[in-house]
């Protein structure tokens, strides 16, 4: 029963230790900059700037199928696989574009970076590319993400843009700003692109 109680305790200690590193790691990576214009109860709108990407393409239809071939892909880019052997920041949050026609997962890169000046991947999957800016609406929720809540929050988003009046397009976009192995205070989100102001 003593042995027990140790190894449970041993456990518990590690996994506080983790968890912990995971969030201070997390807090630590540059994130990708936004404003918010407009909150309202359950979504905000925000406006995102210019930025540069590292996005791969896949015939994924699911959260499932996309997210750890993709993650592993875009890792091996930043990790060193491209011309200059450069190990380029981890960021987030990561972004999925999952639909039936070609889903993608991006990575933003950081700041500093501007597309040119990026190494070249070795990897032709990894394509390298500036998103203009944009204004879109987020909506948050907690948890280890599932295709069913990617669903669902998509179309709770969709339905309070429609009951707002706001005009929407493109396609309703998954957030990721953890890693895997994080449990605790894990961040997603819902992003749609808005019609917002003059844009």
């Amino acid at each position: 029963m003593k042995i027990l109680l140790i190894t449970i305790s041993i456990i518990a200690v590690l996994f506080i230790i983790i968890q912990s590193f995971s969030i201070m790691s997390t807090q630590k990576a540059e994130r990708q900059k936004y404003s918010i214009v407009h909150s309202e109860e359950d979504f905000e709108i925000r406006f995102y700037p210019s930025a540069t990407f590292a996005t791969i393409y896949s015939q994924a239809k699911s959260y499932r199928e996309l997210s750890s071939p993709g993650f592993r892909t875009l890792a091996g880019y930043i990790f060193g696989g491209n011309a200059s052997e450069t190990k380029i920041p981890m960021t987030s949050p990561v972004q999925m574009d999952i639909n039936d026609s070609l889903s993608a997962m991006s990575f933003v890169m950081p700041s500093e970076y501007e597309t040119e000046k990026l190494p070249k991947p070795n990897d032709s999957k990894v394509v390298l590319h500036k998103r203009p800016d944009e204004y879109v609406a987020a909506i948050r929720f907690g948890g280890f993400a599932s295709d069913e809540q990617i669903l669902h929050y998509s179309e709770k988003l969709r339905n309070l843009l429609t009951s707002k009046r706001i005009t929407y397009s493109g396609n309703f976009r998954y957030l990721g700003y953890n890693p895997p192995w994080q449990s605790v205070g894990r961040r997603n989100e819902i992003i749609v692109s808005v019609k917002w102001g003059n844009n």
